[in-house]
């Protein structure tokens, strides 16, 4: 079964104020800058799209496989779609996630 692409998009990213200034070095930006807002990537064959994070794609993996095998998550209101993010505690991004 090769599964359905998934469209990734940017949502949000996130600040984090005080938690922020308090623990990043010195040289880092308070929002993430490898994720533009709004930018959209295809998963194809729930493979990491060209250009995305790899360590956002750590994170959301097990979220775009589920869909691409046809997994819902009961507490979205719209089937085949998911609202996940990456874990950066200084700099966090949210992604939509829709099964095509």
């Amino acid at each position: 079964m090769v599964g359905s692409d998934v469209r990734i998009t940017v949502l949000k990213k996130l600040g984090t104020g005080d938690v922020f200034e308090k623990y990043a070095s010195k040289d880092m930006t308070p929002e993430c800058t490898v994720m533009k807002s709004d930018k959209e990537y295809m998963s194809k064959g729930m493979q990491m799209p060209e250009g995305f994070c790899s360590w956002a794609w750590a994170d959301i993996q097990r979220d775009v496989i589920h869909l691409s095998l046809g997994g819902d998550f009961p507490w979205i209101r719209e089937k085949g779609i998911m609202i996940s993010c990456c874990t950066d505690g200084l700099r966090p991004v949210v992604f939509k996630l829709e099964r095509l």
